[in-house]
Formats: structure tokens, sequence, C-alpha cells
């Protein structure tokens, strides 16, 4: 059964949360050659996480779309990353 909403985008959330170095000091990130700028992909990732987080806990119940496009930023932030050896 699949999951609805509301949990679907709470699993995201999780899932993103785990995995994205978002706790690593910008002196580590910032180390060595970088392709892009993972410092930036790393804030934008966190201000969309921030704002359906909020939405959440407000108890605005997410778009199928909504979930589909954090998925996406964050599977292109994920390659952007490992390019850096961030994750």
């Amino acid at each position: 059964m699949k999951p609805d909403v509301q949990t679907a985008m709470k699993m995201l959330l999780q899932q993103i949360n785990e995995t994205f170095p978002f706790a690593m000091p910008e002196a580590e990130i910032c180390a060595g050659k970088c392709v892009g700028c993972p410092k930036k992909v790393l804030e934008y990732l966190s201000s969309e996480v921030d704002y359906y987080q909020a939405q959440l806990d407000n108890e605005q119940t997410p778009l199928l779309g909504d979930i589909s496009r954090l998925a996406l930023v964050a599977k292109k932030s994920h390659r952007s990353l490992s390019r850096n050896k961030l994750v």
C-alpha cells in the first residue's frame, strides 16, 4: 500500500536529512577543488527542506508535484555533491 501525500513528504524529508551533510562545517565543504559550489547547493536544498517542513508543521498538505520537484532537486544536488566527494 502506498503512503498518503503527507507521509510520503515526511519520508522524503527524512531521507534527505539523513543523506546530505547539512551539519558539515563550511571549511570542509569548501576544501579542495570545487565542481560548482557545493556550499550554495546545500544552502538551497536546506531552504527547500525547511520550507516543506514548515508546511507540514502547519498541517498544509503538499501536492504530488511538490514531492516530485523536491525529489528532483535532491537528486540533482546529490549528483553535484558526489562530484565534490561530499556524499
